[in-house]
């Protein structure tokens, strides 16, 4: 099927827009599924997307959808999706505390990666397949056909959770003429990146291809102390398909991957050095704090691999009017990270983890093309995900001491130890610090889909709807290795004072110390909450890591149940040959999000914690009265409720002769947003009240001449946290999210030279991102926020300007340089609280200038 539009209207306004240039890349990109490519002249580039399930011409599909074709991948050189923002404004790609922790964010709203209990706001499609984690999507862009970012909801169309779009990935599909290509590029760094692939039929009706890719590249910054490398490439990937047609209206299409990631991942630099500094430098630690030195120093070097594989089975059955498809996968992805966590070279604490997902998804659609004015799209999605964590934190042998001179004394914590009558040397003893085990199992199934009416050609009335069935059941449980962190200090104090007072009945346990009259309890209760008469508790900001109530147990059954029905509304409108309006109303839906990590709390309420984390003034809740209570428990979250996402959205989509032009103006909103900040020792994971954003998104293709094409692109953000009263900062109603800039831009121009039967193909990309708060401020150092701005809040502006020159022999042999970022432009992808370190702050400073030469053959 090639287009919605039925009648001759219709069939005219195709053959028109199949020999129009596209308006978001320049390049061509063929249909998917390996079917024949629309028929055009060959100096014309036809972009034929899926982003509506059906095979329409960018023109003619009702979506803000942004199209990067496989031949602005090469000429632009971007390796994988954090290059993809250069080219798409409305997505912006981060890679942050590990090669694995990667967080997609589309029209200012998108989650961290740094949880796997927490689903992805944006979903990441490859070959139609679902990518749960983004560490699963990471592998390099080898052999790609074509990369479609829809922006906004798209719960009718694609079957998992999209409440603020997709990313789709199209790889190429075997061809039944023999061929392929190979490319190895040298860099700066000692970047080698080798590429290929090789395609070609095996039987009348059976064709194969192989692609793989192997990318190494030193660290462009150094860990001073350890004299090594740090952020560096090493990676490869291995693909290989088979296209089976026994006749010529069924199709199957087989697609078995393996990707692996070892590196050493990922420069934090200082940004302030706090008051904890000195203690850092007198237990033999350094920082260096300035912060695009790209030195750093740390404990150890971070490790990070990566192995992420599977398979997928898609197939096609055509009988004229209808198109049936089946894809069925199974996926495993397997995650390792141990790091210095404190950032600095004191031997502080370290954390492990090791992850494992397994993922099996299958999806059914059936797919209309009547001549009448009725089509209609039928989905059915299945999900079954397992995930299993094993993780840990280790205290070094600089820790106690470091933890000591914070307190005043190198030998505070002996005191400490005697007067509670713990073993001396116990308190941060070298060793284990805290071990989690966590694991969650999450089913679901959706139904979607939509129905199209034409009552009169060039008018299109659509109607969609999803409804997602989502259970996840999930366990934690921990433990807890710090003697400090096992004993609450107002409890303590309470007993030490009634052993030392004879007149009173010592009080060893919650029973006891409620059976007192309420007279003695509240005298008890001041005395050990006020400083001046308890002065342990100036310990209290050593128990960073607490005893956890593992779950599920009596009172928390460690499940969620979800299900939501969405609904999509749309009108399009065919003005004239030249151009398409829509509008559109739709809904989305994200399922709820699990804390899987030792930061996960019960909810106030299921728990009330006394006075100080006091056990024995606690109030009753169920927690309390199950005698579930542990050691210095707290309130926070399991898990973070379901999003609810609803757009307004116009657009128009236009095409003349050598100028094409496409708007979407938009009002979007989310409410219960998911948010998952860093408090400086821990996530907190909550749902915000709401959260809105306005804007519009324009591109804009100018070509001159057949050999010059000029191309813009801006998306323009006004967000607002309509409701958000309990983030890690304060209450943020009202305020301006962070990180979200008001402008992004992207605009190239590519000319092609042709010298006799060879070409020079030369390509200039530019993107900005206006200057914007980086974020709302960091809890212990510029918190909480008030109502006007912090000017200590840091802030961002990106100007990137990427360059390539390549080339093209007639015998198909191609010679190239390229540079990204070719001005060094610097900026703070973002900051964070220093681990354990109030008043230091981290952050990640972003790629420097790379650049090379390239060497590809095709045949």
């Amino acid at each position: 099927m090639r287009s919605t539009f039925t009648g001759s209207a219709g069939a005219y306004r195709f053959t028109l827009l199949a020999g129009a240039a596209c308006l978001a890349m320049p390049g061509a990109a063929l249909a998917q599924d390996g079917e024949p490519e629309v028929e055009a002249p060959e100096s014309t580039n036809v972009i034929i997307v899926t982003a509506s399930k059906r095979e329409q011409t960018l023109q003619e599909t009702p979506i803000s959808v942004s199209v990067t074709s496989g031949e602005v991948l090469e000429q632009a050189q971007i390796r994988d999706v954090l290059d993809l923002q250069t080219v798409t404004p409305s997505l912006r790609v981060s890679q942050l505390q590990s090669a694995s922790a990667t967080t997609f964010i589309i029209r200012g709203f998108g989650n961290g990666d740094n949880n796997f209990g927490i689903e992805p706001s944006v979903g990441v499609f490859i070959d139609g397949v679902f990518r749960s984690r983004s560490a699963a999507a990471l592998s390099d862009l080898n052999m790609v056909q074509r990369i479609e970012v829809l922006n906004g909801p798209q719960s009718t169309l694609f079957g998992k959770n999209a409440s603020a779009g997709v990313i789709s990935v199209v790889t190429k599909e075997p061809q039944y003429e023999f061929g392929g290509q190979v490319e190895a590029s040298y860099g700066n760094y000692d970047a080698i990146v080798l590429r290929g692939e090789v395609t070609g039929p095996i039987a009348e009706n059976v064709a194969f291809s192989l692609d793989g890719s192997y990318n190494r590249r030193d660290g462009y910054a150094r860990i001073q102390n350890l004299n090594t490398d740090v952020s560096d490439r090493n990676r490869w990937s291995a693909r290989g398909q088979l296209l089976i047609e026994p006749t010529p209206d069924f199709k199957i299409r087989a697609i078995a991957d393996y990707a692996a990631i070892d590196e050493t991942c990922c420069l934090v630099s200082t940004l302030v050095a706090g008051p904890t500094a000195p203690a850092i430098v007198a237990v033999g630690g350094a920082l260096d704090t300035n912060f695009f030195s790209y030195n750093t120093f740390l404990s150890q070097e971070p490790r990070n691999t990566v192995d992420n594989y599977g398979g997928s089975i898609q197939a096609d059955w055509n009988t004229g009017p209808l198109t049936f498809t089946s894809i069925t996968a199974y996926r495993e992805l397997k995650n390792f990270l141990d790091q210095d966590v404190d950032f600095t070279s004191a031997d502080v604490v370290t954390e492990t983890r090791d992850q494992e997902v397994k993922t099996f998804t299958q999806e059914l659609r059936l797919t209309s093309d009547f001549d009448g004015p009725i089509n209609f799209l039928l989905g059915g999605f299945y999900f079954d995900e397992s995930i299993r964590q094993d993780s840990a934190l280790t205290t070094g042998a600089d820790a106690r001491t470091f933890f000591a001179l914070l307190g005043g004394s190198p030998t505070l914590f002996n005191g400490v130890e005697a007067g509670l009558g713990l073993p001396q040397g116990s308190i941060f003893s070298p060793g284990p610090l805290t071990a989690e085990q966590y694991s969650m199992d999450n089913t679901a199934w959706s139904v979607f889909g939509t129905v199209d009416f034409e009552p009169a050609d060039g008018l299109v009335f659509t109607a969609g709807f999803n409804y997602t069935d989502d259970k996840k059941d999930f366990s934690l449980a921990q433990q807890s290795f710090d003697e400090l962190s096992n004993t609450n200090l107002v409890d303590a104090f309470i007993t030490g004072a009634t052993l030392a007072n004879p007149a009173l009945p010592d009080v060893f346990t919650r029973a006891q110390f409620q059976a007192l009259p309420t007279a003695v309890q509240q005298q008890l209760l001041a005395a050990a909450t006020n400083p001046a008469t308890n002065p342990l508790l100036g310990l209290t900001p050593f128990q960073f890591q607490p005893p956890f109530l593992t779950i599920p147990n009596s009172v928390e059954p460690g499940q969620t149940r979800d299900d939501k029905f969405t609904y999509l509304l749309r009108a399009a409108y065919q003005v004239s040959n030249e151009v398409n309006i829509y509008a559109s109303y739709a809904t989305g839906f994200k399922a709820s999000s699990v804390n899987l990590s030792r930061d996960s709390r019960p909810a106030f309420g299921d728990f009330i914690p006394g006075p100080g984390r006091s056990a024995f003034a606690a109030p009753a809740s169920p927690i309390t009265n199950a005698g579930l209570n542990v050691a210095n428990l707290t309130t926070g979250s399991r898990f973070a409720g379901p999003e609810n996402a609803e757009v307004y959205e116009l657009g128009m989509k236009a095409q003349w002769d050598g100028f094409g032009f496409n708007l979407a103006v938009f009002d979007q909103t989310i409410k219960g947003f998911q948010s998952f900040l860093f408090t400086g020792t821990g996530f907190q994971l909550n749902n915000a009240g709401q959260q809105s954003v306005r804007g519009f998104e324009v591109d804009a293709t100018i070509r001159p001449s057949d050999s010059l094409v000029f191309t813009f692109a801006a998306t323009h953000l006004d967000p607002n946290f309509d409701s958000f009263t309990a983030s890690p900062v304060g209450n943020l109603t009202g305020f301006r999210p962070g990180g979200i800039p008001g402008w992004s831009i992207a605009t190239s121009a590519t000319h092609t030279l042709e010298i006799g039967s060879n070409k020079l193909v030369t390509r200039v990309d530019y993107a900005h991102e206006s200057n914007v708060d980086i974020n709302n401020g960091l809890p212990t150092f510029n918190g909480p926020v008030n109502a006007r701005r912090d000017p200590r809040i840091f802030q961002r502006e990106t100007n990137l300007v990427n360059a390539s020159m390549i080339f093209q022999l007639e015998n198909g042999l191609e010679i190239g340089a390229w540079a990204r970022n070719l001005l060094n432009d610097e900026f703070i992808i973002t900051v964070f609280d220093g681990v354990a370190q109030a008043g230091t702050v981290s952050g990640y400073p972003n790629q420097p200038r790379t650049y090379g030469g390239l060497v590809r053959f095709k045949f």
